[in-house]
């Protein structure tokens, strides 16, 4: 095992350098996001409820979003290995024309219709009518989001993760900002509660759109071809299509899984206890899995590059073997964090924050016990899945392995103990967490075979 920490001189510093502006970036975005949360949890526990589950069907979007952008990154990182700017030329517009069209149907469902798809996660009278104005204005945020994501996923999987660092720390400062003034009518401007936070977000991704917008048209390094950008070819339609569909589906039936559990604790008898802690441990476990993206994000464009770039299949399954070992370690390494500090700073400090109810205080506390036990598998999940076996454009096993646990294992406990059992909340969230442990052994047996590592270019596809 330990050989495969041994690797040549300047390695670690290169996979430093990739996973650095990632984790800054994931970190940054995290504390803003925790920041509103705070923020909107001082208007009181409906409130707080409410976002959360109005956040559900938006966090669909971002995870199609995601799905599509870990799509691209497959065929843009082995394009990289090549030195073919103008297929990823072609890459990029096909993903541009899917992303925003998928948002543009999305944020008009969620403008027409906020009530109805808020009836969908919750039957909270209140809760709809708090949460649905807040949905009508964020869901149109996501348009201009997808188009700078898929620019900035481009620039991160050609090994320059930094631009995407600038251009969505800049936004998500203003985002925060913006919340401070909206939320509370600072500086003269009308306090709008929840649906200020919307408008924020909604002022935020215009900007961050045209930050990017304003850097692709400067870059020398990947420029811009018209021609291919919006003419992209059948030949690489078909192998977007091949490769990133089945990445855009599973990450959309991932979304969708999660989505179906945050519905499945809207309709428990403690509903608002419930959401409330999971909005706040929501935030603790992105805070905690801030390093392990990282090494997600080095690891997909280090060995989409790899292979791209004609390395040996054994090669490629030893960088991919300690790549994964890294994660496992981060994993750890951030439970032992944890642990120390929910008695010392979460209990204490953190959580009274949020003015929960007792029984939400438990739950809460509950949820970040579960957490610390299943963070080391859940590190070593993110790398295999997103990172290695993504980027080998071994999609469809990936897919069934991620999503096997989640509806196979997760969602299906969480329904039964929830639902059906009405068991204690400590089983119901062991439940939500519970995909983590079948995950790790089919991704151990699938990274042994080798069958993942695949080159996915087209030879003269310029």
């Amino acid at each position: 095992m330990l050989r495969f920490l041994r690797r040549e001189p300047g390695f670690y510093r290169h996979t430093w350098q990739l996973a650095l502006p990632i984790m800054l970036q994931n970190l940054i975005t995290t504390s803003l996001g925790f920041v509103d949360t705070f923020m909107v949890g001082l208007l009181g526990q409906a409130e707080l409820s409410a976002v959360t589950a109005a956040n559900t069907p938006v966090y669909l979007v971002q995870i199609i979003i995601f799905g599509l952008l870990s799509g691209l990154s497959i065929l843009v990182s082995q394009y990289w290995g090549k030195h073919d700017t103008e297929s990823i030329n072609r890459c990029m517009g096909v993903a541009l024309y899917t992303g925003v069209s998928i948002a543009a149907v999305m944020a008009l469902t969620l403008f027409l219709f906020p009530h109805q798809v808020m009836a969908l996660v919750t039957d909270n009278a209140l809760l709809i009518d708090l949460g649905a104005p807040y949905l009508r204005l964020v869901g149109i945020s996501y348009v201009f989001n997808t188009a700078s994501s898929v620019y900035v996923g481009t620039q991160r999987s050609t090994e320059n993760p930094s631009m995407g660092l600038t251009v969505f720390t800049t936004s998500m400062v203003l985002n925060t900002f913006l919340n401070y003034i909206l939320i509370f009518g600072k500086f003269g401007a009308p306090a709008l509660g929840i649906t200020g936070a919307a408008a924020a977000t909604l002022a935020s991704r215009v900007v961050e759109f045209l930050l990017a917008f304003g850097y692709a048209l400067r870059d020398r390094r990947i420029p811009l071809r018209p021609a291919t950008l919006f003419r992209p070819g059948t030949a690489l339609v078909r192998d977007f299509v091949h490769y990133s569909i089945p990445v855009l589906v599973n990450d959309s039936l991932w979304g969708l899984g999660t989505t179906v559990i945050t519905a499945i604790i809207g309709h428990m008898a403690i509903s608002e206890e419930m959401l409330a802690a999971y909005a706040i441990m929501g935030n603790i476990e992105k805070f905690s899995t801030v390093a392990c993206w990282g090494v997600s994000g080095a690891a997909a464009v280090i060995i989409g590059k790899l292979i791209g770039g004609g390395a040996s299949r054994e090669q490629v399954y030893d960088v991919g073997c300690c790549l994964l070992l890294l994660s496992l370690l981060l994993g750890f390494l951030g439970s032992a964090c944890l642990a120390i500090l929910l008695p010392t700073v979460f209990i204490p400090y953190l959580y009274p924050l949020f003015h929960l109810a007792d029984l939400s205080m438990r739950i809460a506390v509950t949820m970040c016990v579960v957490f610390i036990i299943i963070m080391p598998t859940k590190a070593f999940d993110i790398t295999l899945i997103s990172g290695i076996l993504r980027a080998g454009g071994d999609v469809r096993m990936a897919a069934i392995i991620d999503l096997g646990s989640l509806w196979g294992v997760a969602v299906t406990t969480t329904a039964l103990t929830a639902l059906v059992f009405h068991a204690p909340a400590a089983l119901v969230c062991l439940g939500i967490q519970a995909e983590g442990l079948s995950k790790m052994p089919l991704g151990i047996w699938r990274l042994r075979s080798r069958k993942w590592i695949n080159d996915v270019t087209r030879e003269g596809a310029s």
